[in-house]
């Protein structure tokens, strides 16, 4: 059965009210040129669609640079700001090749016709010369292409590897490499551009921390000859920073005294650090002094902080929200940056924390309450990754859902980010069942306290969201009245044959092996081996083109439920793992409601 988006329970003013947050027209935080900081790249959805735009601070000018009928998601401007550089897919499935275009308009070019097609694996734009990463089923391929020389291929393995930093003068870049077999801990090896050894840029120097410790290059100090690189390791059990000299090949730990994770950048000359501080759901900015050593906190207002960057100029300038603010893009100190829009979207929800008791340690869950007093229909939305976190953001889509009269329960269950190490490493070798564990002592808690009404629950999500959502409607079905999966892995088999190479990799990493090696694994793991206790109905929300949740696997599950005549609906869209198209991004929202009040009555 197709959905139908139509959600006739909901008043006019409601349903106006969620669509508004969705149409008011957001930016990103701004991307400027190094040697032209006046010079501005940023993603907008002011068309519609989300593009990419160009800013000239000095004139004042904005432009927008692609119109393409799926958006575009990925850019950046060169050093000198004379060129940006975007990312051109087919249809929303992640696999094309760089466009360059004159930061002032002109042509777009296809930026080196040398390197073909492939999933993007990072992009460094330098002075001299350009390295891109690229991923196909055949493994990942780096390249280097210098001004007026021939690009060439500088590694190639079979495991997951991207394009990570380059020095200031060029001479230097960082790959991350997983040649030891496990891409959710990279490894880093520093390349010299300049000389080569059997067709291969010398090796200056390596690091790794060894099995289940990743290190993440964040960038190369800013000054000319600058070979210090900021590292985020994680050998104390969260993430926290270094600074590597990779010509001394000697490093210096920065220990914060932060409970969170901790990620950075330089300031532009060099002198700090721009620190971001995630923990428990909220994020803080501050800046610390290598020479003194001192940590200064940036006053920002209590929610989350999606970017920063420090200018030239010495301001900061960062991209925030909570969940019921909208997103702003603003200066430390207070006055707005960007806005393209001159009414904000409406207010939202302010969530509130709660900390459950789980199998693996307290469990930190997000809460709103609709009007009225409990016990609620209750609507679990799951988030995706599993490497990431449900915080104190402004979300349109958790709004929509208390609008149309629901509580709203978020759980950041072992596997998200922003809780330590541990926590985020505890569903290996078990996806799935470890996650709706933590998901379903928090279910139980609420019910305990008389927050949730158990014969009105709703369990919903996008990509391993939606993954959680098949899985838990088969394997704790006495908990759920119905289900909403979006994009979700269905059939994990199925997924693995036909999913990008880099999540194949990860996949193995994750479950312990391949399907061939740990066969019993994946199927413990996969939403269709419950299929046939699934006792809620379940809508699924699948993109044609998507390289991540490949449509095949979620008709295998499909074909599964009309075989057994389970109670189910389904909503295809003509684009990849979601959509940057806000109509269509509605338009799926209005089916998702319609779908929940059918069978969950707020």
């Amino acid at each position: 059965m197709t959905a139908e988006p139509t959600v006739p329970a909901l008043s006019p003013e409601v349903t106006a009210r969620w669509q508004a947050r969705f149409r008011a027209p957001r930016v990103s935080l701004p991307d400027w040129a190094q040697d032209a900081p006046h010079r501005n790249v940023y993603s907008s959805d002011l068309s519609g669609v989300v593009e990419q735009y160009a800013w000239d601070r000095e004139t004042g000018e904005h432009r927008q640079v692609t119109d393409r009928p799926n958006g575009t998601l990925i850019a950046t401007v060169s050093p000198d700001g004379g060129t940006i550089w975007w990312f051109a897919d087919t249809d929303g499935d992640e696999f094309g090749v760089w466009i360059t275009q004159p930061f002032a308009g002109g042509p777009d070019r296809v930026a080196v016709p040398e390197v073909e097609a492939a999933y993007p694996a990072g992009l460094e734009v330098g002075r001299t010369l350009v390295a891109i990463g690229r991923s196909t089923d055949d493994g990942s391929e780096l390249w280097l292409a210098p001004s007026g020389g021939a690009p060439r291929v500088i590694y190639r393995h079979a495991d997951p590897a991207s394009v990570d930093a380059l020095s200031q003068d060029d001479q230097l870049l960082v790959i991350s490499h997983s040649e030891h077999g496990d891409p959710r801990y990279p490894a880093l090896r520093v390349l010299r551009t300049g000389t080569t050894t059997e067709d291969a840029p010398a090796v200056v120097a390596e690091k790794w921390d060894g099995e289940g410790r990743g290190l993440h290059a964040l960038e190369f100090g800013p000054l000319p000859d600058d070979r210090r690189l900021l590292v985020g390791h994680e050998r104390r059990g969260r993430e926290e920073l270094l600074i590597w000299d990779v010509a001394a090949d000697t490093e210096t730990e920065i220990a914060l005294d932060l409970p969170g994770d901790v990620t950075a950048g330089f300031y532009p000359d060099g002198s700090a650090l721009l620190v971001g501080h995630d923990h428990a759901a909220r994020s803080e900015i501050y800046r610390y002094d290598l020479v003194t050593g001192a940590l200064e906190k940036l006053e920002t207002p209590p929610g989350v902080v999606r970017g920063a960057t420090a200018r030239p100029d010495g301001t900061v300038e960062l991209a925030w929200s909570s969940a019921a603010l909208p997103p702003v893009i603003r200066r430390a100190d207070g006055p707005v940056v960007l806005s393209v829009a001159d009414e904000e979207p409406p207010a939202a929800y302010p969530v509130e924390d709660r900390w459950v008791p789980g199998p693996g340690g307290d469990i930190h869950a997000l809460v709103v309450r609709p009007q009225g007093p409990p016990p609620y229909a209750t609507a679990f939305l799951v988030h995706g990754g599993p490497e990431a976190a449900d915080d104190d953001s402004y979300r349109a889509r958790r709004a929509a859902y208390v609008d149309a009269g629901y509580a709203v329960v978020h759980v950041n269950y072992r596997g998200s980010t922003g809780y330590g190490s541990v926590w985020r490493d505890a569903l290996t070798g078990r996806p799935g069942l470890t996650e709706l564990e933590d998901i379903g002592a928090v279910y139980d808690a609420l019910l305990g306290e008389g927050f949730l009404d158990r014969e009105r629950t709703l369990l919903t999500g996008g990509s391993w969201g939606g993954f959680l959502t098949l899985l838990g409607l088969g394997t704790q079905p006495e908990r759920w009245t119905a289900g909403i999966a979006e994009v979700p892995v269905a059939d994990y088999l199925a997924a693995y044959e036909d999913e990008m190479e880099g999540l194949r990799a990860y996949d193995r990493a994750l479950f312990g092996g391949s399907p061939e090696e740990v066969h019993d694994v994946y199927v413990r793991s996969s939403p269709i081996t419950y299929v046939d206790a699934v006792a809620a109905p379940v809508l699924v929300v699948a993109g044609a083109n998507d390289p991540r949740c490949p449509i095949r696997q979620i008709d295998n599950y499909l074909g599964r439920l009309e075989e057994l005549g389970k109670e189910h609906e389904v909503y295809r869209f003509d684009a990849g793992h979601g959509s940057l198209v806000i109509e269509e991004t509605i338009r799926q929202v209005e089916v998702a409601l319609a779908f929940a009040l059918k069978h969950v009555k707020p």
